[in-house]
């Protein structure tokens, strides 16, 4: 039976969840609502939660507050409405642009190549999104969107008839990606696009004029009026959409919004755009892209006669210049700029995700700045916890980056009660600056190097033996160099969505700022925890994930590859992070740390590495791995294992570290290894030699 308290929900994207509810038992009603998840849940921050008359106000509140922070989503509250919000705006987005494209007569991949990126859209672009959607699916709401709105309650309704090509591709079975063909279909590596005409696919790969790539990099209000002012058609059709999304947005808010900021979460959540429509309406000043929108509708130019709501030019919306302010944002039904809901949960973050317009405290100049460069900035926010937040370009790891956390752990010891590691953007660190290495490799050679690894190595034990808790607040990238600052520090907390690895190999080196000490150092505790005395079996699935560059996909697999602890602590809401990881280093302080004890530890010696050896022969010989991968999976078989001692021989983390670097700086020499580097820096894509 139904427990008394449980929530009841349904996941439909767009069915009247008011309607759903009349059937109920009156004991359900109160606890019963929509829980609307984007695909892929996973990776779609958006979830639309959507009341019924009958629904207690506490129940969302509940579900808002773990839904934030046990599934790590923004939460949207929907009016129960036809498609709620994001859909409801992105479809008839989607079907506007295809009307405008056979206004036009452009291509699909022409649109696309518009509507992706340089639009500040998702990569996929318009058709190609709608194949990873899935075309039934579309055509799916498309319907809803046509049995449950008309002419009356929706003046765009005429464009919601279901596009011709869509049709088509429906009666052939062509689904999109389910299918392996929709809008465009992969044959071996070419690409091709469907022609309506001749009901065929042919080769896609055709740009726009590069004129309108370079429009769309102009300030806000200069783009708009260039696009709009365009004598070409791509430019006229960009003005279009972008003129149709204002109009939809503005006309359709007080129906299926509470107020616009909501609105421009639900398009940047669920439809991966860097904007919603209010956002960039109003960077691009209110009134005067209201006029033009306006003066296009008074021309016959829109899609619909429907002018833009009163709000729009009279009132609080226009004196304040839109409809995003520091007092909150625009709600058409009150009349008034409401804040964002102030929940419990919402104290776990720090710096939340906010609109433009907002002015919300922006992480890169909060708190008490202690010192900052181009390359690190220590801050503190309540003047207990020193936060280093790298700043140099994907966050790789240089001099000035060490100079900074080591700076930062003296402040920490000396006056704070422990440091964390966390950067504002989507990333922790991509590892080594290997670029910066180069000049010192030209000059110095190889002995040059060794010395920027020696100190680099120095700095990851000073952070482990640190006399504060220092705490690495992981999220994205954690690869290499980045990987090793986070294995070294006294615990790491993590996001859901991190990929921790030791990539070097990929190259042509080995990790060298203490990774491989680490693998070795780890499996000699995993074995004390043991019956075992053989430390190989221990060894072998670190060895593994350094010498196949293995990263993890997400928090839990990176723990598995042996990255992070049981003791480790995972975060499903990116912006919870440094509200946990802070807490934490608090906690540890209280609590009374102490830095681990300097041990020595157990290796596997000889017999480990010619155990490891003859496995890498038969994957050499069975063309499994090159010659020079064979030769780095050696070398790093020789660092985890102590090298050519007894097995059971005690080593320290300071013997490996200097078999690290000796290994490292031999590879930098090797012509293969240049080519990978080389290769690596030219084209961001790693070399198989």
């Amino acid at each position: 039976s139904l427990a008394p308290h449980a929530i009841v929900a349904s996941n439909t994207s767009g069915l009247s969840i008011t309607k759903l509810s009349e059937v109920l038992p009156e004991s359900i009603k109160p606890r019963f609502c929509g829980i609307h998840f984007f695909n892929p849940p996973r990776y779609m921050a958006l979830v639309e939660l959507i009341n019924t008359p009958t629904t207690q106000p506490t129940v969302l509140d509940d579900l808002e507050a773990f839904v934030t922070s046990n599934l790590g989503k923004g939460v949207v509250r929907a009016k129960d409405s036809p498609n709620f919000i994001a859909n409801r705006v992105g479809i008839a987005g989607m079907l506007t642009t295809m009307k405008e494209v056979q206004n036009f007569g452009l291509t699909f991949d022409v649109v696309d190549d518009l509507t992706g990126k340089k639009l500040g859209r998702a990569s996929s672009g318009t058709f190609r999104t709608a194949d990873v959607v899935g075309l039934d699916t579309m055509a799916h709401v498309i319907k809803t969107l046509q049995d449950t709105l008309s002419i009356e309650s929706d003046p765009f309704y005429e464009s919601f008839a279901t596009p011709e090509v869509l049709k088509t591709l429906l009666e052939m079975g062509n689904l999109g990606q389910k299918t392996k063909a929709g809008f465009f279909k992969k044959v071996g590596r070419d690409v091709l696009r469907f022609d309506l005409a001749s009901k065929d696919y042919v080769p896609a790969g055709q740009k726009a004029d590069e004129v309108y790539g370079r429009m769309l990099k102009k300030p806000a209000a200069e783009r708009l009026k260039l696009l709009r002012n365009a004598e070409g058609k791509e430019g006229q059709f960009l003005w279009a959409i972008l003129r149709n999304a204002f109009h939809y947005a503005a006309v359709h808010m007080a129906s299926i919004a509470d107020n616009a900021r909501d609105v421009d979460f639900c398009m940047r959540w669920g439809f991966g755009m860097k904007q919603g429509p209010f956002e960039l309406w109003q960077e691009a000043g209110w009134l005067e892209v209201a006029k033009m929108v306006q003066e296009d509708i008074d021309a016959g130019k829109a899609l619909c006669k429907a002018p833009l709501p009163e709000w729009v030019f009279k009132g609080p919306v226009a004196d304040a210049g839109g409809v995003h302010t520091p007092a909150g944002s625009w709600n058409p039904t009150t009349g008034k700029f409401v804040p964002p809901r102030s929940l419990p949960v919402y104290a776990r973050q720090h710096f939340p995700e906010s609109v433009l317009g907002a002015n919300a405290p922006q992480a890169e100049v909060a708190g008490k700045t202690l010192f900052e460069d181009e390359s690190i900035r220590l801050w503190t926010l309540d003047d207990e916890i020193v936060i280093a937040s790298i700043k140099t370009k994907m966050h790789a790891i240089g001099g000035g980056v060490i100079e900074g956390l080591l700076q930062a752990q003296e402040l920490a010891e000396k006056d704070y009660k422990g440091l964390v590691i966390w950067s504002p953007d989507e990333m922790f660190s991509a590892g080594a600056d290997l670029q910066g290495m180069m000049p010192a490799f030209i000059i110095g050679g190889a002995k040059a190097i060794e010395g920027a690894e020696a100190e680099l190595q120095n700095a990851m034990l000073k952070l482990r033996y640190s006399n504060v808790p220092v705490i690495s607040a992981v999220r994205g990238l954690a690869l290499g160099g980045g990987c090793e600052l986070a294995v070294y520090s006294s615990k790491r907390v993590v996001a859901m969505e991190s990929y921790i690895g030791l990539v070097e190999v990929g190259v042509g080196l080995v990790p060298g700022a203490g990774g491989l000490t680490y693998i070795a150092r780890r499996a000699a505790e995993n074995m004390a925890l043991s019956t075992s005395k053989d430390v190989l079996p221990f060894l072998t699935e670190g060895f593994t994930a350094a010498a196949m560059a293995k990263v993890g996909t997400s928090a839990l697999e990176s723990r598995k590859l042996g990255y992070l602890l049981d003791s480790d602590i995972v975060v499903a809401h990116k912006d919870e992070l440094l509200f946990v990881a802070i807490n934490e280093a608090k906690a540890l302080f209280t609590g009374g740390y102490r830095a681990p004890h300097k041990r020595s530890f157990p290796v596997a010696g000889r017999s480990g590495i010619a155990t490891i050896r003859a496995q890498l022969v038969n994957m050499r010989d069975g063309g499994f791995i090159s010659a020079h991968d064979f030769h780095i999976g050696l070398l790093i078989a020789e660092v985890v294992c102590g090298g050519q001692v007894d097995a059971g021989t005690l080593v320290t983390e300071e013997y490996l570290m200097a078999m690290e670097r000796k290994a490292f700086t031999s590879l930098l020499t090797h012509p293969k290894t240049q080519e990978r580097i080389m290769g690596m820096m030219s084209t961001g894509k790693p070399v198989r030699n």
